[in-house]
């Protein structure tokens, strides 16, 4: 057999219940450290006097007469060694309690106990004491104990002395041996190691592979990420359990057999399951979108390798699933969910996660579909899915309301009834400014007055949208009673409001009024902006004073102190070319590129083909009008 070296490193405690699941046949049934009982002589005190160091410690162990629990008496007698050095101070203590009548699983609990405390010296000692004493005889069990006791004790340093020490008492490493070795290599993150004593194993044959031997190479694989690999051993093990003509599980009985078979099955689902997280939570490891290919491939070879897959597996991946690229995992999990088995056993909160991330990655109507779903199938609805709902409603209601999509607005607003959702106040004004933008004046007419009729109540926001609405109807005179009506209900104006207003008269002709709405604003003290002049600008030449009231405008602006924008330079140079004043559009032009600003390539062509039309000639070159175009 080839020599079993392992370097000293740090490490942490892992499970060690497999250590003697091997040992011989007739020890089996007899293993278990608290099977048996034992008794004590009477409460006494014994003192240790022991020099460490050149210091002399004193020990104090407490024995109790038939103690009714056995684990607690190995547990202080293992207190009690605790600061043994020799095999001299390990007799001193366990004289007391008559040693060849304790079974060998006392020591061997003793000896992991002394693991556990750091006590290692100790454990030592008592194997010392253990191979002195001619009433009990050494085996397999005591020196994997002290060998896991090493690990344990974090002193890898030890290991080749107990591997040396074993030999010398005429044991070979067994089964047991070898899966605690490399349980030492997991502890020091060395999982290639773990993969030699494995080749090794094979190799030897005097050894059987046991459950725990297995696991731990299975746990190798997941400390190296590789999923693959342990999908890959998994299926190797698989055809060996299921060839017949296999030997390789003749020690382990027809029952465990079956038993540990789907032990390993579980835990390499788990192992791929824990390492597919890893892929999408730890962004530093890979993209958001690369651990999105990875674990639908990854799947997909699942699915090939025909591994089972419950419920709890793909719900645990759902958690992991937290950025909006992971969209099309969390759309096949959820697949794969309703497939798995009956709806109503799909957790609520499961569904609700799956409908926020659907929302997170703009996929509005796919969350919808998976509500749908819980009220079709199961799991029902709760508050928290109803909230997550509406929020996606409100995106889209507030969407199609941006872009002046007012049936497709009113067709969510109905969707929300129909599911039962009620429409809160963001989702009425959204359908509000989707008539508005669109020029619905009868449909926002009857929104608002449905909204009402709800108990919703209108905001500045809602008549702001009623009001512009209205406006672009040329329903002027509507418009000034919803504003009175507005300030009666005690709804105070904002400036969006006012901006409004201030559009409506411009548009009606009556600018003195304009002029009032101003100081009424200036007096609320809301100072108007360039997006109110622009507004008014755009007004006038809706209405019927066209360019000129709106070049009165624009100076009126300035006189303010509101610098105009490009907005408010493009709108006027529209308007005064059309108006066939090429000359007066062509210094606004100047004076923009003045100003630092940057028209778009319309307002430049509207210059040029007004001075071509008007034949008038107009320097082009002037003011970089050529590299403006450029940009």
């Amino acid at each position: 057999m080839a020599p079993l070296l392992v370097a000293s490193s740090t490490s942490t405690s892992t499970s060690t219940s497999y250590l003697h699941s091997n040992s011989h046949p007739n020890l089996r049934s007899f293993y278990h450290p608290f099977s048996f009982s034992f008794s004590f002589h009477k409460m006494k005190m014994i003192k240790l006097k022991m020099k460490s160091d050149g210091r002399t410690a004193t020990t104090t162990a407490t024995a109790r007469s038939q103690s009714s629990n056995p684990k607690g008496n190995v547990r202080a007698l293992s207190s009690a060694l605790h600061n043994a050095k020799s095999a001299d101070d390990v007799a001193q203590l366990l004289n007391h309690h008559n040693p060849a009548h304790l079974p060998l699983p006392v020591y061997t609990t003793l000896i992991k106990y002394l693991g556990i405390d750091q006590r290692l010296d100790a454990a030592f000692a008592l194997l010392q004491w253990l191979k002195q004493n001619q009433t009990i005889t050494l085996n397999h069990l005591i020196y994997n104990s002290l060998l896991n006791a090493v690990r344990l004790g974090k002193e890898f340093d030890r290991i080749d002395h107990v591997i040396h020490d074993m030999k010398s008492q005429g044991f070979e490493p067994n089964i047991v041996t070898y899966n605690t070795l490399m349980s030492i290599y997991i502890d020091q993150g060395r999982p290639q190691e773990v993969f030699n004593l494995f080749s090794e194993i094979q190799i030897n044959g005097n050894l059987s592979p046991s459950p725990a031997t297995y696991s731990t190479v299975l746990s190798a694989y997941k400390q190296m990420d590789d999923a693959d690999g342990a999908l890959e051993f998994f299926i190797k093990f698989r055809e060996k359990y299921q060839s017949k003509g296999s030997e390789l599980f003749c020690d382990w009985g027809d029952k465990d057999k079956e038993e540990e078979f789907v032990k390993m099955e579980d835990f390499t689902v788990q192992i791929c399951q824990s390492l597919m997280c890893k892929w999408l939570v730890n962004k530093d490891l890979l993209s958001h979108t690369v651990a999105t290919h990875k674990v639908l491939r990854f799947l997909t070879c699942m699915d090939k390798a025909d591994v089972k897959l419950k419920q709890h597996f793909f719900e645990g991946l759902v958690w992991a699933c937290t950025h909006e690229e992971h969209y099309p995992v969390i759309r096949e999990l959820y697949k794969r969910l309703r497939e798995s088995g009956p709806g109503a056993d799909i957790s609520v909160l499961v569904c609700n996660h799956i409908i926020w991330l659907m929302g997170k990655a703009k996929k509005w109507w796919a969350a919808l579909e998976v509500y749908e779903e819980m009220l079709d199938k199961g799991p029902l609805p709760n508050y928290l899915s109803f909230e997550l709902l509406a929020k996606n409603f409100t995106i889209l209601m507030t969407s199609a309301g941006r872009r002046g999509l007012w049936r497709w607005a009113l067709k969510l607003l109905k969707k929300m009834h129909q599911k039962g959702l009620t429409p809160g106040t963001r989702e009425w004004n959204a359908v509000l400014i989707a008539c508005a933008k669109a020029g619905e004046t009868d449909a926002a007419v009857k929104i608002f007055q449905v909204m009402v009729q709800e108990g919703e109540k209108p905001t500045v926001h809602s008549y702001g949208a009623l009001l512009n609405a209205l406006g672009k109807g040329k329903l002027y005179d509507e418009a000034i009673r919803v504003w009175d009506h507005m300030l009666k209900v005690g709804v105070q104006p904002n400036l969006h409001a006012y901006t409004i207003l201030a559009s409506i008269y411009a548009q009606k002709g009556d600018h003195d009024t304009v002029e009032l709405v101003l100081q009424e604003m200036t007096a609320a003290k809301i100072e108007p902006t360039v997006v109110t002049f622009n507004a008014i600008i755009s007004s006038c030449l809706k209405g019927q004073m066209g360019a000129t009231a709106a070049y009165e405008w624009f100076h009126k602006m300035k006189g303010r102190n509101v610098k105009p924008n490009e907005v408010s330079y493009e709108t006027l140079i529209g308007a005064l070319t059309n108006e066939g004043k090429p000359r007066l559009a062509y210094q606004m032009y100047v004076q923009a590129y003045n100003d630092g600003l940057v028209l778009n390539q319309k307002a430049y062509d509207a210059v040029v083909h007004a001075g071509q039309v008007a034949g008038v000639r107009l320097n082009l070159d002037d003011l970089g009008f050529i590299q403006m175009r450029e940009v």
